[in-house]
């Protein structure tokens, strides 16, 4: 993988591109995003846990976060928050895949997370690891189905494989949902590329 090669493709697209080396790097950059006063809406990622950024998100005062991940609180009050989210200032996530032609690709179950990526949050700031790049859009498929599907339905405590198609699926599934983002408006989406490997 040539980084400058993905660099000027995703920023061809629209995407702002910026290199970290470490997450804790990309930590710094993601905060300086983050402006007094805004809201923040979340979509699940363990690569934003392990960067460190949503632990200071649940502890910045200073900014209106829209937590559905808030122990305590009912199924009702968790799908308002995400769909608040959809809809905040800056939207905070990661990418289940992103190809060498810099085009991102995701899967959801509930589809908040794609939703926002999509349309709907003023910006967006997404932490991708090394390890989400893929060759072109088929092989981001594949790897959500092999990979980030698998993973995260066994950090959810769900069927292994959660894609609703097996016999006597009874588990949820959080695979039902997809969007290919081929461009955006210039900006909008800023890609904080970790030159480690982080999440699904």
């Amino acid at each position: 993988m040539d980084i400058n090669t993905l660099k000027a493709n995703c920023e061809k697209n629209g995407f702002a591109f910026i290199n970290a080396k470490t997450k804790e790097e990309a930590l710094e950059i993601a905060k300086g995003y983050v402006t007094k006063g805004s809201s923040v809406g979340l979509g699940g990622s363990v690569s934003v846990e392990e960067t460190g950024l949503l632990d200071w998100l649940i502890s910045n005062k200073d900014i209106k976060l829209i937590n559905q991940y808030e122990s305590g609180i009912s199924k009702e009050e968790n799908t308002r928050r995400r769909k608040e989210g959809i809809t905040a200032d800056i939207f905070v996530t990661s990418t289940n895949a992103l190809t060498l032609e810099g085009e991102l690709v995701n899967c959801d179950g509930e589809g908040n997370r794609v939703a926002a990526q999509i349309f709907g949050s003023k910006k967006l700031i997404l932490i991708v690891g090394k390890n989400k790049v893929v060759r072109d859009i088929q092989s981001a498929l594949e790897r959500i189905k092999t990979v980030a599907a698998v993973k995260n339905a066994d950090r959810l405590n769900e069927k292994a494989v959660t894609f609703g198609k097996e016999p006597n699926f009874t588990g949820e599934n959080i695979s039902k949902k997809y969007g290919i983002i081929t461009q955006d408006t210039p900006g909008r989406t800023v890609i904080i590329f970790v030159d480690e490997y982080l999440g699904y």
